[in-house]
Parts: structure tokens; sequence; C-alpha cells
């Protein structure tokens, strides 16, 4: 490659080299034409987003005895990960059970190590959501669960800044105003809704609850972010497979939790079933639903999708919460929901979309369309490949001789 160019072996025909502009290029153009199965599968995991997580923060609320956990709240959190393994096990089975002949083994040794070493980035993302699902219960002790649910939403702005830091994905300046009106409806509805004249952790809880919020925010934006990444860097993967060591890196790290909590407190808080009542096992469950739902939203959509999505669930945990606890629904969280949903249709209207800089669009070959569903991963990188190509000008091109 010189001055930025590729040269053909064979024919010598000159391209552009692709850059990262390129390839976010092309994934705006692939998103923009999927398929009606895509958008079906779409509808599924954003519908299924928006019970379990409209459901997590009330079952966290009807877990607490007089306001407090009587329970370990990482002992919630191993116990989650270790069902999300064991269903990920069971669907490796099925999966392997059903493979055609020919096709490689899911379950040998070599592919299992290989498969391993591979996804080994899937422990920075299972590091991270250990710490986020800790501070879920921290963040109930400071806020109603309607309230958690709108301060969640800020990782939306979180998420699109780290995608345009880390991953060159562009957004439009609509988009970009629709997100600032997410700020603003997160703002309206979060208006007097700290408790006053208490105290924790020997801060003022207005201080504490802002630095928790900024933990609870940054860390799983991050976390969601580098999983995307991770999984569909090894597209071919099978996702039960990949899940199998996401939910196993998390196992670990919630059990080091429980280690490091048995030291400061003694062998007493050993004991991971202590405190558990039916609420908290139906936690458990939502809890390891939601976080396998999330897997087919990072490799199969969008990450933006999927914390907008859970904008949705606010409006079902606020009303829920008020029907079930006695939260008044006021009138700043009715105006923050407003807001919140004009945002989100403002930033999916077509009108939204990313234009390409030359030309209005990025070509694809046609032909390629044909294979997407099977081979989309790699139908970006051509599409980079292909957009890269078409900003050669003529005098740069050389022809192909016939032989």
């Amino acid at each position: 490659m010189k001055g930025g160019m590729i040269e053909c072996s064979v024919c010598h025909s000159k391209l552009v080299s692709p850059t990262t502009k390129s390839f976010s290029r092309a994934y705006d153009r692939h998103k923009s034409r999927v398929s009606s199965k895509q958008r079906a599968l779409n509808i599924l995991l954003v519908v299924g987003d928006c019970v379990l997580v409209g459901l997590q923060p009330i079952l966290v609320y009807t877990s607490k005895v007089d306001g407090k956990f009587k329970f370990s709240p990482i002992s919630v959190n191993f116990l989650t990960e270790i069902a999300k393994v064991l269903f990920a096990v069971v669907m490796l089975c099925i999966q392997a059970r059903n493979q055609k002949v020919g096709e490689k083994p899911l379950l040998s040794i070599s592919s299992f190590v290989q498969a391993a070493r591979n996804n080994v980035l899937l422990a920075v993302p299972a590091l991270l959501y250990a710490i986020n699902n800790y501070l879920k219960f921290i963040m109930q002790l400071y806020f109603n669960p309607a309230t958690v649910k709108m301060l969640s939403n800020l990782k939306v702005l979180v998420i699109a800044v780290l995608l345009k830091i880390i991953m060159k994905r562009r957004f439009s300046i609509i988009q970009w105003e629709a997100l600032a009106l997410l700020l603003i409806g997160i703002s309206v509805n979060q208006m007097r809704s700290l408790p006053e004249g208490t105290t924790a952790l020997g801060l003022p809880v207005a201080t504490g609850a802002y630095v928790y919020t900024l933990i609870f925010v940054t860390v799983p934006s991050l976390a969601s972010v580098y999983n995307e990444y991770a999984l569909k860097s090894q597209y071919d993967t099978s996702i039960y497979l990949q899940n199998l060591f996401l939910y196993g890196y998390g196992a670990i790290f919630n059990f080091l939790g429980i280690l490091g909590t048995v030291i400061v407190k003694g062998p007493g808080s050993f004991d991971i079933l202590q405190g558990h009542s039916k609420a908290t096992m139906l936690l458990i469950a939502n809890n390891a639903a939601q976080g396998i739902l999330s897997s087919f939203f990072f490799k199969y959509a969008d990450t933006i999708l999927k914390k907008y999505s859970s904008t949705v669930a606010t409006i079902f945990t606020g009303i829920a919460s008020a029907a079930l606890f006695g939260h008044t629904l006021t009138m700043n969280f009715m105006l923050g929901i407003s807001i919140v949903f004009i945002s989100m249709h403002q930033f999916f209207s077509p009108l939204s979309k990313v234009k390409d800089e030359q030309n209005g669009t990025v070509e694809l070959l046609e032909a390629r369309d044909n294979h997407r569903s099977k081979d989309s991963f790699i139908n970006m990188t051509a599409g980079a490949n292909e957009e890269a190509s078409h900003r050669v000008g003529p005098d740069e091109r050389q022809p192909l001789l016939p032989t």
C-alpha cells in the first residue's frame, strides 16, 4: 500500500484504502437495507426488552425489607450468571445435535479452545457488567424505580459518544438533537426526585447519588459498546458459545466479589442463599433473561436500539410502581416521558438518517445483497472497500488488459 492506495497484484488496478469512516458508511448502508426478517427480529427484541427491563426495578424494590436488602446483591448477580451459563450450555447441546453433516463440531475440544482464545475479549465487558449489576442495587437506595429507569436512559448519550469515538459510527445532526431532547426529558423528570435530609456513606445524599449515577451511566455504556465489538468481531462463532464465555467470566468475577465480602464481613456472609425470597428468585430469573436478550441485541441488532428500547420500559415501570407501591406520577414524570418518546421518534425517523457526503449514498454490489443475512458482517467490510473505490478518479485506475 502506497500513499493510501491499494494495488491489485493481478490486474494492477488501484483502490483507495478503506478508512474507519468508510466502514462507518458501509454500516449505515447495511442498516438501511435490512430484510423484513431482521425488522421482525428487532421488534421482538424491543418488546421482550421492554417487559424485562421494566420489571427489573420493580422486582428489586419488592425484594427490599424496611428499605434495605437482607441479601447480598453480589449473590444475586452470581446466581444470575450461573443461570445464564446453564442456559447457554443447554442451547449449545441443542445446537450441536442439530448440526449438519460436514459442519465443524461445536463441542469438540479443539473448537472450544480455539473459540475461547478468539473470544477472550469478552472478559472485559463481563467485569464491567459485574460492577454495573452491583450498582443497580445501590441506585435503588437513592431513587424510586421509575427514576432509576429514567437515569439509566442517560446511557444512550454516553453510548453514542463512545460509538462515535471508538467505532467511528456516524450520527446526523437531527439524531444528536434527539439525544439532546432525551437529556432534557430525563432532567425534567429528575427535578426534586431526591429525598431531602437523609445521608448515605457519610456523604450528603445528593452528592452520593450523583456520584453513583456517573458511574452507573459510564460503566455499562462502555461495557455495551465493547460487548458489541467483541461479539461482532467473531461473528461466525455461535452466540451460545460466546454467551458461555461471557457469563462464565461474569460468574468468576462475581464469585471473587463474594470472597471479598467474606474477607471483610467474615465467614457467615458466604451463604449465598441467605436472605433470599420468592421476589429475589424472580429477580434472578428476570436478570438472566434480560442478559440473554441483550446478547442478541449486541450481535444481531444495535447498541443504540437496545438502549432506546429500554426507554420504552420507563412508562411501564412508572405506571406499575404507582399502582403497586403508591408512587405518585408527577407532572414532571409525564412531561419527561413525553419528551423521551419524541426524542426516540426523531432519532429513528427516516429524515434523520445519515446521508453520504458524495452522491447521497454508499454503493454496494447487488450480488452481495442475496447473502446479507448470512454474511452481514463481511458485507459491511465489502461495502467499505467498494465505497472507497468510488472515490478514485479515472486517471488513478488502470484497465485490465486481456491476456
